[in-house]
């Protein structure tokens, strides 16, 4: 058992090391593209912390066995840390800092973060409704409108980012040894090549270890990475926007979150849908459940003057501490 926390672990810092590296060359790959340092740079602070938990039902598909379970738990198990624990650690910080700042509202871009929770809503209604529908062809059709919204929004983003610009370039690029001089395509494929490798090799021990894990102690592997994945690969990777809102860079700190939730919402669950069998048992509705009640409670916080005041954090953490009560309880 201790042989196999450790190799959990070990999982865990190979994805979130990969995303890190894979998430820099991108920026660069993205300079050298001349698509907008703001776009790519919004984009990917959001894409590239939901990339360790994304690849893992990726992995898990693949593997077969167990593979549906593990997939769908890690899919509805983002949503919902993002859309409560997270929201109410982006709170707090709020609160710890508001000396620093001159208070707790977080100043923010109110029409991007409603957009963006909007979405969210929408793309995981559309995940639970289908959930409940055995039929093939209407899984198909929901991966393929979830992508095509997630295209549609991603050129908004890019088409938004190239208009405000003013946004600094990435930082060095962890293959070049120089300083002085912008990193050569080489470099930057190779990077990129070492990130990838990184995440798809730290999804499949994660696959390999929960399946161990959920056979030795009898426990059911949907659970086990519902309730595991989020915690290891998403929480650590907000604590960006724990910084970020020190510093009073409040919509970049949101928009960490808010972006995840679009992403996580939209294209991992459109891969649920074409790849596993998509039938929500309990555990995973009551976490997509909570998951929309927490995005609707952050939707409210933001137009009212985005005050994350204590019943918002109080509300955020109830909801993620009741749906772990529920999910453990009803299995």
């Amino acid at each position: 058992m201790l042989g196999d926390g450790a190799l959990l672990a070990l999982s865990f810092a190979m994805m979130i090391v990969g995303a890190f590296v894979f998430t820099n060359a991108v920026e660069w790959a993205g300079v050298r593209l001349d698509i907008g340092h703001g776009a790519v740079g919004s984009v990917l602070a959001a894409v590239a912390t939901a990339l360790p938990e994304s690849l893992i039902p990726v992995v898990a598909v693949v593997r077969g066995s167990e593979g549906d379970e593990i997939a769908i738990g890690a899919i509805i198990g983002a949503p919902f840390l993002l859309a409560t624990l997270a929201m109410a650690v982006c709170g707090v910080a709020a609160v710890l800092y508001r000396a620093r700042r001159g208070g707790t509202a977080l100043r923010l871009d109110r029409h991007t973060m409603t957009q963006d929770l909007l979405v969210f809503a929408v793309a995981l209604s559309i995940a639970v409704a289908l959930g409940a529908v055995d039929a093939r062809w209407a899984h198909i059709a929901g991966a393929v409108v979830l992508i095509a919204g997630y295209g549609g929004y991603l050129a908004r983003t890019v088409v938004r980012g190239k208009e405000q610009g003013g946004e600094e370039a990435p930082g060095r690029l962890f293959f070049d040894p120089s300083k002085h001089d912008p990193p050569n395509l080489g470099q930057i494929i190779a990077q990129l090549l070492i990130g990838i490798g990184l995440l798809v090799g730290g999804a499949e021990l994660f696959v390999t270890v929960i399946e161990k894990l959920a056979e030795a102690i009898g426990a059911n592997p949907l659970v086990l990475t519902l309730v595991i994945a989020p915690l290891a690969t998403e929480l650590p990777e907000k604590l960006n926007s724990v910084l970020w809102i020190r510093d009073g860079k409040d919509t970049l700190a949101l928009g960490n979150v808010t972006g995840a939730m679009v992403f996580q919402s939209m294209l991992p669950v459109a891969v649920g849908m074409g790849f596993t069998d998509w039938r929500l048992t309990a555990p995973a509705w009551t976490a997509a459940i909570v998951a929309l009640a927490g995005g609707a409670l952050a939707l409210l916080a933001i137009r009212r003057g985005g005050r994350f005041t204590a019943p918002f954090i109080g509300g955020w953490t109830a909801l993620y501490a009741g749906g772990i009560i529920t999910i453990i309880a009803i299995v």
